[in-house]
């Protein structure tokens, strides 16, 4: 395609056209690498000025060249497509003033600069809580509403968000993408590993503001804050009693139903409680795990060794109400509350004498025999 140079103007060209000048000799020309070829040819009576553009598929391409030719003298300039991607996502990038955050979308530095700032400009018109973004308001109003829109395919469960949802889909999958670096055991959240990590560093962070004990776990925190509060939230359908924990209530109903769902494997005893049946597991294995400081005796259960402790401290915190004697043990109180009110419970099948003491119904048992 043949111009006369008259019919382009100065901005007609290119910036390498124009900064060319009229020193060009006949014939210079500009080399650069695209997916078509384009020729302009502007021809004077005394020189002639050629326009060549040939940029090869980027796939095929790995460098891109700019070569300019003013007669004898020729300048290449390469820069590799890597650099050049690098150096637009510089230009692209977002860095937050006030932290290390890097954002490629100028909306998100903008809901970012919301943390610093404390600007929460989303109300809640149900509780009043306020919100850094609309999103997050709308994930809130479900508290409000009861909407769960998200549903597990395989059991039917419902969630709030898409999160919960992604982390009860590992369930059914036994994804456990998260690994403790300390032992072999994985977990389904990176929330589960946090606390377990804390049984191998020791860390408490949960501090109780009345007595100073600390916790691992926060809901073990405010279980435990109940004891000063005195707050009971569950309550028995059976009964009227009401228990700090859940799981004190459930331990409480079997009392009502009966169950004693945990077995002895030795001799088939069974309890309602699990620590009832591994304390009673140390008279088959007989192990006895309390000592005593004093003296050396050991004892399979903690409250044994305590009553026995009183031994050595001469410590009777039970009294009797009808005399000022006083004893080591509520057993040997209510023992000794007998001979007040004249009770014997225990009674001989063979001549029904009755006794107030068990060990004396037996003793006299052998003596007959």
């Amino acid at each position: 395609m043949r111009t006369n140079p008259a019919c382009l103007s100065p901005s007609t060209l290119s910036p390498n056209l124009q900064s060319l000048g009229p020193d060009c000799d006949s014939g210079a020309q500009f080399a650069l690498q695209d997916s078509e070829m384009a020729s302009v040819k502007l021809e004077d009576c005394s020189q002639t000025l050629e326009l060549s553009v040939n940029i090869k598929d980027e796939e095929e391409e790995e460098e891109i060249g700019t070569s300019v030719s003013h007669g004898d003298h020729v300048e290449t300039f390469s820069t590799s497509r890597e650099q050049q991607q690098e150096d637009d996502r510089a230009k692209r990038s977002h860095h937050c003033p006030h932290c290390e955050e890097i954002f490629p979308i100028l909306s998100k530095l903008k809901i970012h600069l919301k943390i610093h700032t404390g600007e929460n400009p989303y109300s809640c018109t149900d509780c009043g809580k306020r919100f850094t973004t609309s999103g997050n308001l709308t994930v809130h109003q479900r508290v409000h509403t009861g909407e769960k829109p998200y549903s597990c395919s395989d059991c039917g469960a419902s969630f709030s968000r898409l999160g919960h949802l992604k982390t009860h889909e590992r369930i059914h999958t036994g994804l456990k993408p998260y690994s403790c670096s300390d032992c072999v055991k994985c977990f389904t959240t990176s929330a589960e590993l946090t606390v377990h990590q804390r049984t191998h560093t020791g860390e408490k962070p949960f501090f109780c503001s009345d007595c100073g004990n600390s916790f691992s776990q926060l809901s073990h925190l405010k279980t435990h804050e109940r004891i000063h509060t005195g707050v009971k939230p569950y309550s028995c359908s059976d009964c009227v009693k009401c228990f700090t924990t859940s799981a004190e209530l459930k331990v409480h109903q079997r009392t009502h139903t009966g169950e004693k769902p945990f077995f002895c494997s030795d001799c088939g005893k069974s309890y309602s409680v699990l620590c009832n049946l591994k304390t009673h597991e140390r008279i088959h294995t007989g192990v006895k795990p309390y000592s005593c400081s004093d003296c050396g005796k050991s004892f399979s259960r903690l409250a044994i060794l305590k009553t026995h402790e009183l031994i050595h401290t001469g410590v009777k915190p039970y009294s009797c109400s009808d005399c000022v004697k006083c004893f080591t043990t509520t057993a040997e109180l209510k023992v000794h509350q007998r001979t007040h009110t004249g009770e014997k419970p225990y009674s001989c099948s063979d001549c029904g004498k009755s006794f107030p003491l068990l060990r004396t119904l037996k003793h006299m048992n052998v003596y007959i025999q």
